[in-house]
C-alpha cells in the first residue's frame, strides 16, 4: 500500500488542531502538506522497494574471491522510531563474504536506505541489511554493525546528549566470533567484542 499523502496532511492538520495551535499562523499554514510530502517521500518510502530491487544487477563474484571480506564503512542514514516517531541518524558498516554474486558498492548503502526508510528499531534495520544481502548475494558470511544517535535518548528523559546507540547483526560465518569477525573489526579499527 502507498502513502496518501491527502490523509496524511488531513492527520497532520488534525494533530496540530489538537494540540492547541492556530493553523492560520504564517509559518503554520503550509506545514501539513509540507510535513506529508516528507515523510511519504523521505521517511516511509523504503516499504516500496525490495532488496532485490534496491541491490539491482549483481555481478559474477571474482576467481578465488571466497573466504576474502568485502567491506564498506561510514554510509549515512537516518530513520525514525516506531515507538516516539522521533529521527535517529548514524552510519553503517557493512560487510560480506562474497558467494557467488557481488553488488556495486553504492548499492549496498541504497539498501541501508532502503530499510532506514520506514519505522523501523535500530536493531532490526541491522538485522534486515545482514540477512537480505545473505539471501540476494547468497553469501555464506555478512554483517551491519550500526552508530547512531537516537533523538528519543538524547531529548527526553534523562536527556542523554552524549548517548551514543550501537546495534550489530551478523549471518553465517560472521555469526562466530571467530577469526573472520575479528579481521572485520580490525578493518573497524576496533577489538572484537567493542561494538555493543
Amino acid at each position: 500500500m502507498r502513502p496518501d499523502p491527502a490523509a496524511m496532511a488531513r492527520a497532520v492538520r488534525d494533530f496540530l488542531t489538537a494540540a492547541g495551535l492556530d493553523l492560520q499562523d504564517v509559518n503554520l499554514v503550509d506545514t501539513p502538506t509540507r510535513v506529508a510530502d516528507v515523510w511519504a517521500n523521505g521517511f516511509l518510502d523504503g516499504y516500496g522497494r525490495t532488496p532485490e530491487e534496491v541491490l539491482g544487477k549483481t555481478y559474477p563474484a571474482p576467481a578465488d574471491s571466497s573466504g576474502e571480506l568485502v567491506v564498506v564503512t561510514d554510509l549515512r542514514f537516518h530513520s525514525m522510531c516506531p515507538h516516539h516517531l522521533l529521527p535517529f541518524t548514524g552510519r553503517a558498516h557493512v560487510a560480506y563474504v562474497p558467494g557467488s554474486r557481488v553488488v556495486g558498492f553504492g548499492r549496498i548503502g541504497a539498501l541501508v536506505d532502503s530499510f532506514a526508510h520506514r519505522l523501523i528499531l535500530q536493531e532490526d534495520l541491522a538485522r534486515q541489511v545482514a540477512r537480505s544481502l545473505a539471501r540476494v548475494l547468497g553469501s555464506p558470511a555478512t554483517a551491519c554493525i550500526l552508530e547512531a544517535e537516537q533523538a528519543c535518548l538524547r531529548l527526553r528523559a534523562d536527556h542523554q546528549r552524549d548517548a551514543v546507540t550501537h546495534a550489530e547483526a551478523y549471518e553465517g560465518r560472521l555469526r562466530r566470533d571467530g577469526p573472520l569477525r575479528r579481521e572485520l573489526w580490525a578493518r573497524l579499527g576496533a577489538r572484537p567484542g567493542t561494538g555493543r
